[in-house]
Protein backbone atom coordinates (compact mmCIF):
# COMPACT_ATOMS: atom_id res chain seq x y z
CA UNK A 1 0.00 0.00 0.00
CA UNK A 2 1.13 3.54 -0.75
CA UNK A 3 1.37 6.36 1.75
CA UNK A 4 -0.04 9.66 0.49
CA UNK A 5 0.97 13.01 1.98
CA UNK A 6 0.33 16.62 1.01
CA UNK A 7 3.12 19.04 0.16
CA UNK A 8 1.60 22.55 0.42
CA UNK A 9 2.45 24.99 -2.37
CA UNK A 10 1.58 28.62 -3.14
CA UNK A 11 -1.43 29.85 -1.13
CA UNK A 12 -3.77 26.87 -1.33
CA UNK A 13 -2.33 24.18 -3.63
CA UNK A 14 -1.51 20.64 -2.58
CA UNK A 15 1.12 18.60 -4.37
CA UNK A 16 0.29 15.00 -3.52
CA UNK A 17 3.28 12.82 -2.63
CA UNK A 18 2.87 9.06 -3.09
CA UNK A 19 5.37 6.87 -1.28
CA UNK A 20 6.24 3.19 -1.67
CA UNK A 21 8.07 2.37 1.55
CA UNK A 22 9.10 -1.07 0.33
CA UNK A 23 11.18 0.39 -2.49
CA UNK A 24 11.82 3.94 -1.21
CA UNK A 25 10.42 5.30 -4.47
CA UNK A 26 7.90 8.11 -4.72
CA UNK A 27 5.74 10.03 -7.17
CA UNK A 28 4.06 13.42 -7.14
CA UNK A 29 0.83 14.75 -8.61
CA UNK A 30 0.59 18.25 -10.16
CA UNK A 31 3.84 19.84 -8.95
CA UNK A 32 3.17 23.50 -9.68
CA UNK A 33 6.30 24.36 -7.70
CA UNK A 34 9.44 22.24 -7.57
CA UNK A 35 10.68 23.57 -4.21
CA UNK A 36 8.39 21.60 -1.87
CA UNK A 37 9.25 18.35 -3.67
CA UNK A 38 12.99 19.04 -3.81
CA UNK A 39 12.98 19.99 -0.13
CA UNK A 40 11.29 16.70 0.75
CA UNK A 41 13.77 14.74 -1.36
CA UNK A 42 16.69 16.56 0.29
CA UNK A 43 15.31 15.59 3.70
CA UNK A 44 14.92 11.97 2.52
CA UNK A 45 18.12 11.30 0.53
CA UNK A 46 17.51 7.56 0.30
CA UNK A 47 14.28 8.12 -1.66
CA UNK A 48 13.98 8.41 -5.46
CA UNK A 49 11.31 10.30 -7.40
CA UNK A 50 10.25 8.05 -10.27
CA UNK A 51 7.06 9.61 -11.63
CA UNK A 52 5.25 12.92 -12.04
CA UNK A 53 1.51 12.68 -12.74
CA UNK A 54 -0.23 15.70 -14.26
CA UNK A 55 -3.98 16.36 -14.52
CA UNK A 56 -4.00 19.52 -16.68
CA UNK A 57 -1.88 22.28 -18.12
CA UNK A 58 -2.42 25.23 -15.75
CA UNK A 59 0.81 26.75 -14.44
CA UNK A 60 0.05 26.07 -10.77
CA UNK A 61 0.03 22.37 -11.69
CA UNK A 62 2.96 22.15 -14.11
CA UNK A 63 5.36 24.96 -13.12
CA UNK A 64 7.69 22.66 -11.19
CA UNK A 65 7.91 19.86 -13.73
CA UNK A 66 10.97 21.02 -15.70
CA UNK A 67 13.32 21.46 -12.71
CA UNK A 68 12.10 18.22 -11.15
CA UNK A 69 12.65 16.36 -14.41
CA UNK A 70 16.13 17.87 -14.74
CA UNK A 71 17.20 16.88 -11.24
CA UNK A 72 15.52 13.48 -10.88
CA UNK A 73 14.89 12.17 -14.44
CA UNK A 74 11.39 11.21 -13.27
CA UNK A 75 8.91 10.11 -15.91
CA UNK A 76 6.28 12.75 -16.67
CA UNK A 77 2.78 11.43 -17.42
CA UNK A 78 0.10 13.84 -18.57
CA UNK A 79 -3.04 14.37 -20.65
CA UNK A 80 -2.68 13.66 -24.34
CA UNK A 81 -4.91 16.60 -25.32
CA UNK A 82 -2.85 19.28 -23.59
CA UNK A 83 0.67 20.69 -23.81
CA UNK A 84 2.52 19.44 -20.74
CA UNK A 85 6.17 20.43 -20.16
CA UNK A 86 8.73 17.61 -20.53
CA UNK A 87 5.97 15.00 -20.90
CA UNK A 88 7.26 11.48 -21.52
CA UNK A 89 3.96 9.62 -21.71
CA UNK A 90 0.69 11.03 -23.02
CA UNK A 91 -2.41 9.31 -21.66
CA UNK A 92 -6.11 9.54 -22.39
CA UNK A 93 -9.44 8.13 -21.42
CA UNK A 94 -9.36 4.43 -20.63
CA UNK A 95 -5.59 4.16 -20.43
CA UNK A 96 -3.79 2.37 -17.62
CA UNK A 97 -0.51 3.67 -16.28
CA UNK A 98 1.62 1.78 -13.75
CA UNK A 99 3.09 3.95 -11.01
CA UNK A 100 4.90 2.66 -7.90
CA UNK A 101 3.74 -0.87 -8.62
CA UNK A 102 0.04 -0.03 -8.97
CA UNK A 103 -2.23 0.44 -11.97
CA UNK A 104 -3.92 3.82 -12.33
CA UNK A 105 -6.98 4.25 -14.54
CA UNK A 106 -7.15 7.46 -16.56
CA UNK A 107 -10.45 9.32 -16.96
CA UNK A 108 -10.89 12.18 -19.40
CA UNK A 109 -12.92 14.73 -17.42
CA UNK A 110 -13.26 17.94 -19.47
CA UNK A 111 -14.76 21.09 -18.05
CA UNK A 112 -12.13 22.99 -16.11
CA UNK A 113 -9.90 22.50 -19.15
CA UNK A 114 -10.71 20.59 -22.31
CA UNK A 115 -8.04 17.93 -21.83
CA UNK A 116 -8.25 17.51 -18.04
CA UNK A 117 -7.75 13.97 -16.76
CA UNK A 118 -8.07 12.23 -13.39
CA UNK A 119 -6.20 9.20 -12.01
CA UNK A 120 -7.96 6.39 -10.13
CA UNK A 121 -6.67 3.26 -8.43
CA UNK A 122 -8.48 0.64 -6.37
CA UNK A 123 -5.28 -1.14 -5.35
CA UNK A 124 -2.89 1.63 -4.26
CA UNK A 125 -4.34 2.05 -0.76
CA UNK A 126 -6.78 0.40 1.62
CA UNK A 127 -9.64 2.26 -0.12
CA UNK A 128 -9.89 3.46 -3.73
CA UNK A 129 -8.01 6.70 -4.51
CA UNK A 130 -8.88 9.47 -6.98
CA UNK A 131 -6.61 12.36 -7.93
CA UNK A 132 -9.20 14.72 -9.34
CA UNK A 133 -7.07 17.80 -10.02
CA UNK A 134 -9.36 20.81 -10.44
CA UNK A 135 -12.44 18.88 -11.59
CA UNK A 136 -13.96 17.63 -8.33
CA UNK A 137 -13.15 19.62 -5.19
CA UNK A 138 -14.19 18.97 -1.62
CA UNK A 139 -17.73 20.41 -1.56
CA UNK A 140 -17.25 22.00 -4.98
CA UNK A 141 -15.94 21.77 -8.52
CA UNK A 142 -13.56 23.71 -10.74
CA UNK A 143 -14.39 26.82 -12.71
CA UNK A 144 -15.15 26.35 -16.39
CA UNK A 145 -12.16 27.97 -18.08
CA UNK A 146 -12.37 25.98 -21.31
CA UNK A 147 -15.16 23.41 -21.22
CA UNK A 148 -18.93 23.76 -21.16
CA UNK A 149 -21.32 23.24 -18.23
CA UNK A 150 -22.61 20.11 -19.96
CA UNK A 151 -19.09 18.69 -20.19
CA UNK A 152 -18.36 19.37 -16.53
CA UNK A 153 -21.69 17.92 -15.44
CA UNK A 154 -20.95 14.75 -17.40
CA UNK A 155 -17.42 14.58 -15.94
CA UNK A 156 -18.67 14.94 -12.37
CA UNK A 157 -21.42 12.40 -12.95
CA UNK A 158 -18.81 9.95 -14.17
CA UNK A 159 -16.63 10.45 -11.09
CA UNK A 160 -19.72 10.16 -8.87
CA UNK A 161 -20.23 6.62 -10.17
CA UNK A 162 -17.03 5.44 -8.46
CA UNK A 163 -17.31 3.59 -5.12
CA UNK A 164 -18.53 5.71 -2.21
CA UNK A 165 -15.39 4.77 -0.25
CA UNK A 166 -13.15 6.47 -2.83
CA UNK A 167 -10.85 9.05 -1.25
CA UNK A 168 -10.83 12.32 -3.15
CA UNK A 169 -7.44 14.03 -3.39
CA UNK A 170 -8.09 17.33 -5.15
CA UNK A 171 -5.48 20.01 -5.76
CA UNK A 172 -6.69 22.98 -3.69
CA UNK A 173 -7.74 23.86 -0.16
CA UNK A 174 -11.09 25.37 -1.11
CA UNK A 175 -13.28 23.35 1.23
CA UNK A 176 -14.33 26.13 3.61
CA UNK A 177 -15.45 28.58 0.92
CA UNK A 178 -17.14 25.75 -0.98
CA UNK A 179 -19.12 24.72 2.10
CA UNK A 180 -20.25 28.29 2.70
CA UNK A 181 -21.74 28.20 -0.78
CA UNK A 182 -23.24 24.75 -0.15
CA UNK A 183 -24.89 26.18 2.97
CA UNK A 184 -26.51 28.90 0.88
CA UNK A 185 -27.77 26.31 -1.60
CA UNK A 186 -29.05 23.86 1.04
CA UNK A 187 -29.49 25.80 4.29
CA UNK A 188 -31.49 22.98 5.84
CA UNK A 189 -29.10 20.12 5.00
CA UNK A 190 -27.81 18.90 8.39
CA UNK A 191 -24.79 17.17 6.86
CA UNK A 192 -23.68 20.39 5.19
CA UNK A 193 -24.04 22.27 8.48
CA UNK A 194 -22.09 19.63 10.39
CA UNK A 195 -19.33 19.50 7.78
CA UNK A 196 -19.04 23.28 7.73
CA UNK A 197 -18.59 23.38 11.50
CA UNK A 198 -15.96 20.64 11.33
CA UNK A 199 -14.04 22.36 8.54
CA UNK A 200 -14.15 25.72 10.30
CA UNK A 201 -12.46 24.08 13.30
CA UNK A 202 -9.87 22.34 11.13
CA UNK A 203 -8.91 25.50 9.28
CA UNK A 204 -8.82 27.58 12.46
CA UNK A 205 -6.29 25.09 13.79
CA UNK A 206 -4.25 25.22 10.58
CA UNK A 207 -5.14 21.69 9.46
CA UNK A 208 -5.94 20.54 5.94
CA UNK A 209 -9.43 19.29 5.09
CA UNK A 210 -8.41 16.64 2.57
CA UNK A 211 -8.81 13.94 1.47
CA UNK A 212 -12.55 13.78 1.30
CA UNK A 213 -14.59 10.73 0.32
CA UNK A 214 -17.12 10.30 -2.42
CA UNK A 215 -19.79 9.44 0.15
CA UNK A 216 -19.22 12.77 1.90
CA UNK A 217 -19.30 14.60 -1.43
CA UNK A 218 -22.59 13.01 -2.45
CA UNK A 219 -24.11 14.19 0.82
CA UNK A 220 -22.74 17.75 0.89
CA UNK A 221 -21.41 18.84 -2.52
CA UNK A 222 -24.16 20.70 -4.40
CA UNK A 223 -22.55 19.98 -7.76
CA UNK A 224 -23.07 16.25 -7.19
CA UNK A 225 -26.64 16.79 -5.96
CA UNK A 226 -28.33 18.28 -9.02
CA UNK A 227 -31.09 15.66 -8.79
CA UNK A 228 -32.00 16.59 -5.20
CA UNK A 229 -35.44 18.14 -4.71
CA UNK A 230 -34.16 20.83 -2.34
CA UNK A 231 -31.59 22.05 -4.86
CA UNK A 232 -34.02 21.84 -7.77
CA UNK A 233 -36.50 23.99 -5.84
CA UNK A 234 -34.06 26.78 -5.01
CA UNK A 235 -32.62 26.85 -8.54
CA UNK A 236 -36.11 26.80 -10.08
CA UNK A 237 -37.03 29.78 -7.92
CA UNK A 238 -33.87 31.68 -8.87
CA UNK A 239 -34.28 30.84 -12.56
CA UNK A 240 -38.07 31.25 -12.56
CA UNK A 241 -38.21 27.97 -14.42
CA UNK A 242 -39.81 24.86 -12.98
CA UNK A 243 -38.69 22.48 -15.71
CA UNK A 244 -34.92 22.17 -15.31
CA UNK A 245 -32.81 19.12 -16.18
CA UNK A 246 -29.96 18.15 -13.85
CA UNK A 247 -27.50 19.57 -16.39
CA UNK A 248 -29.29 22.94 -16.36
CA UNK A 249 -29.38 22.87 -12.56
CA UNK A 250 -25.62 22.35 -12.61
CA UNK A 251 -25.14 25.23 -15.03
CA UNK A 252 -27.15 27.55 -12.78
CA UNK A 253 -25.23 26.39 -9.68
CA UNK A 254 -21.88 27.02 -11.36
CA UNK A 255 -22.95 30.50 -12.47
CA UNK A 256 -24.19 31.28 -8.94
CA UNK A 257 -20.94 30.06 -7.38
CA UNK A 258 -18.88 32.18 -9.81
CA UNK A 259 -20.42 35.31 -8.27
CA UNK A 260 -20.94 34.08 -4.69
Amino acid sequence: MLKIDALPAFNDNYIWLLQNHATHTCAVVDPGDAAPVLNWLAAHPDWRLTDILVTHHHHDHVGGIAPLKQQTAARVVGPEREAIPARDQAVGDGDLVKVLGHAWHVFHVPGHTLGHIAYYSDTAADTPVLFSGDTLFAAGCGRLFEGSPAQMHDSLSRLASLPDTTRIYCAHEYTLSNLRFASAVEPHNPQVRARLEEVECLRAAGHKTLPSTLAIEKATNPFLRCNETSINEIISTRQKNGNLTPALVFEALRAWKDHF
